[in-house]
This record gives C-alpha cells, structure tokens and sequence, in this order.
C-alpha cells in the first residue's frame, strides 16, 4: 500500500489502516475520490474481510443518482464463509459499484484500500465516522470482546 498507514496488532491479527481515510464502526471505510469534487469511494476494512474471507460475487441495488443514507443496503456480496448485505455509510447519491469485482472480487480482500473498493457517493459521510485512531480503538474494544466470548486465542478467526 503507498499510502501512510497506522499500523495495528492484536494477537495474530495486523493489518494497516489508511491514515487519512475515515472509518465506520461497522467495518468500513471512506476516501474522497482525487479530482472527484464530493465523490467518495466506500469499502470494506481489512478487518471486515478477515471476517467475511474470499469473495466471489456482488450486486448493487441501488441505481446510478439514487438517494442514499447511511444504514441502508445498497447491494451485497457473497464469499466462500458468508454472504453479506452492503450498507451505506454515506448520505448523498449512489454513483457506481466498482465494475472490477465483476471480473475479480477477490481483490477486495487482497487490495481493499485501493482496487478493492465496494461503491461510489457523491456526498458526505456519516454523522459517527471515525479517524484511523478512533477506529482503531473501537476495533481494540470488538477483538478484546470476541476474545472473551471464546471466539478463539484472539478472536478474529484464521486465515
């Protein structure tokens, strides 16, 4: 990854998280699109694809300009472990799913800063979104719980 990362270590969980991107509490992030005047680009955190594993399919259902707002779904994906619904954590317009995960939705989880983005708005983000440090506070909180509910030595399940 070329951009500044904050890097996080639970256990046998690292990953690093884009400095400037800001965070959902439910596992996504969201980045402003270079020369794109209010466009965001949404996906989902590394943290969420560990838990969600490889995927190999998606479907958007909103269309291109349709009114969004966070906590709606806007599509889901299918993986080898789970399918998902995909909500919003932006409020504004849908612009467009990322036509890439047709060909290789995969690279969710091996690129999911860059490549790997889940969908577009042009908007802001939600009211609770979170910096880098929030999330990876918020992030400390749900491993240390799943922990102690015996979902394994550290919680987040093996790759």
């Amino acid at each position: 990854m070329s951009l500044p990362t904050v890097r996080f270590k639970h256990a046998r969980f690292t990953a690093r998280f884009p400095e400037a991107y800001r965070y959902s509490k439910s596992h996504y992030w969201m980045a402003p699109v270079e020369g794109q005047e209010g466009v965001w680009r949404v996906g989902f955190t590394k943290f969420a694809t560990r838990m969600l594993g490889e995927l190999v399919d998606c479907e958007w259902k909103v269309p291109a300009g349709g009114a969004v707002e966070p906590g709606q779904i806007v599509g889901w994906v299918e993986g080898f472990k789970a399918a998902s619904d995909v909500y919003c954590v932006m409020k504004g317009q849908f612009v467009e799913g990322n036509a890439y995960l047709k060909q290789d939705a995969c690279v969710v989880r091996s690129d999911p800063y860059e490549v790997g983005w889940l969908y577009c708005v042009k908007g802001e983000p939600e009211d609770e979104h979170l910096d880098v440090h929030g999330y990876i506070a918020h992030l400390s909180t749900i491993i240390h719980r799943m922990a102690e509910e015996g979902h394994g030595e550290e919680g987040v399940p093996e790759d």
